[in-house]
């Protein structure tokens, strides 16, 4: 079989925009991320064990090309000197271990964070493919591709709808979590032919370089976990974090995500200035009605014309879901959806809930607090309970 990893640059964008703010702001830092499935798989994947060393070996065997290092400069939020830094970076597989206890697969990143946040997106969409590689694969993409056309069907349906003031715009997240690589490239490519006035771009770099879209993404929970680490009052590591961002692009990149300590608790830190600053914000958790309203009346709050922002929604959506937020907000302010394994994974097979996040930095544990229950992921207790007191989180079990 041939690797799975074809290139460097397949990885979503959001991966190269914190690594080059973190790069500029604290290139230092030493970071721990750990690998976790959060659901029963249909077989154990302490099985994949030795595929996923072989694949790992591969990955750091790969380097940037200069066509791919010119496409990178194209984009102007990417700076000159992040990118010479990409030109000579390789993995390094010494920072990276794979071993099994029983049924777990355990996979295990520890470094320097600009060396090892990178992995990430390449671990998950490697378990993933080898995973699903064991199922009928003639039968698994007839039922990916007849539940693709129903997805279009859809689409064109709901251009029939009468129009709202914001046009309904989504975009693929779906590399982490894919089928495969030839079948996320497949439904990106149909997507794009057969409906572009509603399908935007991808946060696949590759995709969106190879067949010209857009690449889209800005932050992820990372960026604002590592804050907790960096020496700031626990209390305003969500502020230090967007001003080191708002410094680092200037009015690029302007969706801020929220629910790393929980949308109440976001929103005492996003003042007047950063809502001025930022374009919008992104949802990943938590009931999104509940979630835009607030984020509307925070606008109204602020004297801000709600017309000129942005809601992104990309928790576990589906196009349905996606259609029904879109009828609740499109008249009061611009919306637009990430939509990810459900396009890139919608095979009829139970997917993976996989994920490798950032425990630790600099020996300090970071977490999220999410809105969601199942989504809160800590080893250290009494951490978790210390933000929850600073943030004043309730516990969702």
């Amino acid at each position: 079989m041939n690797p799975i990893v074809r290139s460097l640059l397949e990885n979503d964008l959001y991966k190269f925009t914190m690594w080059q703010a973190l790069l500029h702001s604290h290139p230092g830092v030493q970071a721990e991320y750990a690998f976790v499935c959060r659901n029963t798989p249909a077989y154990p994947l302490s099985e994949l064990q030795a595929d996923v060393e072989r694949e790992l070996d591969h990955l750091c065997t790969l380097y940037f090309s200069e066509d791919e290092l010119a496409y990178l400069r194209s984009l102007r939020f990417m700076k000159s000197d992040f990118v010479d830094f990409l030109a000579v970076f390789r993995f390094q597989r010494k920072f990276i271990s794979v071993s099994s206890d029983g049924d777990t697969l355990n996979i295990h990143a520890a470094g320097p964070q600009v060396h090892v946040m990178g992995f990430e997106i390449f671990v998950l969409y490697i378990v993933n493919e080898l995973y699903f590689r064991r199922f009928d694969q003639q039968a698994v993409l007839a039922e990916g591709r007849q539940r693709l056309q129903a997805k279009i069907a859809l689409l064109q349906a709901f251009g029939n709808e009468a129009e709202r003031k914001h046009p309904f715009e989504f975009f693929d997240f779906g590399v982490r979590r894919r089928y495969s690589a030839a079948w996320q490239e497949e439904v990106v490519v149909t997507l794009a032919r057969e409906v572009p006035q509603y399908f935007k771009g991808s946060s696949n770099v590759y995709l969106a370089k190879k067949y010209g879209l857009t690449p889209i993404g800005t932050m992820a929970h990372e960026y604002l976990q590592a804050y907790q680490s960096f020496g700031v009052r626990l209390r305003d590591f969500q502020k230090a974090a967007l001003e080191d961002w708002v410094q680092e692009y200037r009015g690029d990149l302007g969706i801020a995500l929220t629910d790393v300590v929980g949308m109440d608790a976001f929103l005492s830190d996003f003042d007047l200035y950063f809502a001025k600053l930022f374009d919008g914000l992104r949802h990943d958790s938590g009931d999104p009605i509940v979630w835009g309203e607030k984020a509307l009346a925070h606008y109204a709050k602020l004297r801000i014309d709600a017309m000129t922002k942005r809601l992104v929604f990309s928790d576990a959506l589906d196009l349905p879901t996606a259609f029904a937020l879109y009828r609740h907000f499109a008249d009061r302010v611009m919306t637009g959806f990430g939509i990810g394994t459900n396009l890139s994974n919608d095979t009829g097979i139970a997917t993976l809930n996989i994920v490798m996040k950032l425990m630790s930095c600099n020996g300090q544990p970071v977490a999220k607090l999410s809105d969601s229950a199942g989504k809160t992921l800590c080893t250290d207790e009494t951490f978790l309970a210390y933000l929850r007191q600073v943030f004043h989180h309730p516990q969702i079990n």
